[in-house]
């Protein structure tokens, strides 16, 4: 496909790099030509300089044949225009992010009225994976299939569980619930595993399952899975708005501590029933006196990656509470996997899947499109969930007899609302969602799953 990226922040860049990767044409557009001068090596893209509401920009581009055009500039209103001028001026689909909480109830309106076909909000995506991973503080990262009635739990084995040396297979057997393992991380390594596979002390483990088994399972190793019922929270900005909206409503006790005097009279007007802490949350000190002893949650985000991660670390020494740390840049990711921030939040990453998601959705919609995509395991795999739509290779055979890809794992069927975690004679049927977690990139329709 033909696809152009306005705006090469944090945001573009690493969409128009995941997109060359499936061997997209990119086309990037940014108004500061030193930032794409930043790129230009690591970015197998064309690059423009200029403003992307432009026409003679975009026409310069080639929106007249684009398939898709996604807006990430700093400013939801730039966002909004590029798109609306591209639907004018091509017949390509678009995609803005709008970030401003003031748009978030107005987002239907907006899209409709521009004929926008996809808008996403990074702040709002992010909130609500903390939100999901508050409410089950054991594991480190949670992703929702099936409007989500399934979910794909990563938790980190530790002694006490008593898992060491265990395969996969006896871990099934052992397991209470009906849970499948998907992926292993261990190390730089990340496995499918097969049920051979032997279970260590420190291996990240991914599972599927629905709420209720994914529950019935953590308590049978002996993980707390009762939500969180405080929260203590460093920075007040948009995510944190978000955040704690969403957690009153599950009635979680909210602290917010802002060093902005006129940002925490703000946050008082739109969280009435939140306390907060005018601060410095860098003041140890100030912490203690806010209970952060007792807080069962602690959540850092500030706009500085250095100070969250040095604050998730001290409450890490003060605290038994949930560690949810924000990290902006993902350059040093495999160095912050070694820190033990507990669950760690990359905004850029949840709307560059969600992005992918919709783009591979657009290039097959006839008979089985991607609903749900999300990079897995320290991003080395992908968790796909496909929607049957019509008949094909892999529907009506038992999942024994398929030929798989190597590194592919079929992990769940929903079929009107029943959660199956399949076995060899279970089939694909039309009308089924089926989620399928592989190392294999790229895959854009079910048919993808077996190999040529």
């Amino acid at each position: 496909m033909k696809i152009i990226i306005i705006g090469c922040g944090k945001v573009g860049f690493a969409l128009a790099e995941e997109l060359t990767r499936e061997e997209h044409d990119v086309t990037v557009i940014d108004a500061s030509a030193q930032r794409l001068q930043e790129v230009a090596e690591d970015l197998d893209a064309l690059q423009i300089v200029g403003n992307g509401s432009s026409i003679s920009v975009l026409m310069e581009a080639g929106v007249k044949d684009a398939d898709l055009l996604v807006a990430v500039t700093g400013s939801d209103e730039l966002n909004l225009l590029c798109c609306l001028i591209a639907k004018k001026t091509g017949h390509c689909q678009t995609v803005a992010r709008v970030r401003n909480p003031v748009y978030n109830k107005e987002i239907g309106f907006i899209k409709d009225s521009l004929g926008i076909s996809m808008i996403i909000n990074p702040e709002l995506a992010a909130a609500m994976e903390i939100a999901r991973l508050l409410r089950f503080p054991s594991a480190i990262k949670i992703d929702t299939f099936a409007k989500g009635r399934v979910e794909l739990l990563k938790f980190r084995i530790k002694p006490e569980f008593h898992l060491d040396q265990l395969s996969i297979a006896e871990l099934s057997r052992k397991a209470k619930g009906d849970v499948l393992v998907t992926g292993v991380e261990r190390g730089e390594e990340a496995y499918i595993p097969n049920g051979d596979f032997v279970l260590k002390n420190g291996d990240f483990i991914s599972i599927i399952a629905s709420p209720r088994n994914a529950a019935a399972f953590f308590y049978g190793i002996g993980l707390k899975t009762n939500q969180v019922k405080n929260c203590m929270m460093v920075g007040g900005g948009t995510i944190a708005v978000y955040l704690a909206r969403q957690l009153l409503d599950m009635k979680i006790k909210v602290v917010i501590v802002e060093k902005s005097k006129k940002r925490c009279e703000e946050l008082a007007r739109t969280l009435p029933e939140a306390v907060i802490i005018h601060g410095d949350g860098t003041n140890k000190k100030l912490l203690k006196e806010e209970n952060l002893e007792n807080a069962e949650a602690f959540v850092t985000l500030t706009n500085m990656d250095e100070e969250n991660i040095l604050l998730a670390l001290f409450a890490k020494e003060n605290t038994s509470a949930k560690l949810v740390t924000k990290v902006n840049r993902i350059s040093f990711d495999g160095i912050i996997d070694q820190l033990d921030l507990g669950s760690v939040i990359y905004p850029k990453y949840i709307t560059t899947d969600y992005i992918l998601q919709y783009t591979r959705a657009m290039q097959n919609s006839i008979g089985s499109n991607v609903e749900t995509l999300y990079h897995i395991l320290d991003n080395k795999a992908e968790a796909l969930e496909f929607s049957i739509r019509e008949n094909s290779q892999v529907a009506d055979v038992p999942l024994k007899d398929l030929h798989l890809k190597n590194n592919l794992l079929i992990g769940c069927i929903n079929r009107n609302g029943k959660i199956i975690i399949p076995r060899g004679n279970d089939c694909i049927q039309v009308g089924d969602t089926v989620i399928v977690v592989t190392t294999q990139k790229g895959l854009d329709d079910i048919q993808d799953i077996l190999a040529r």
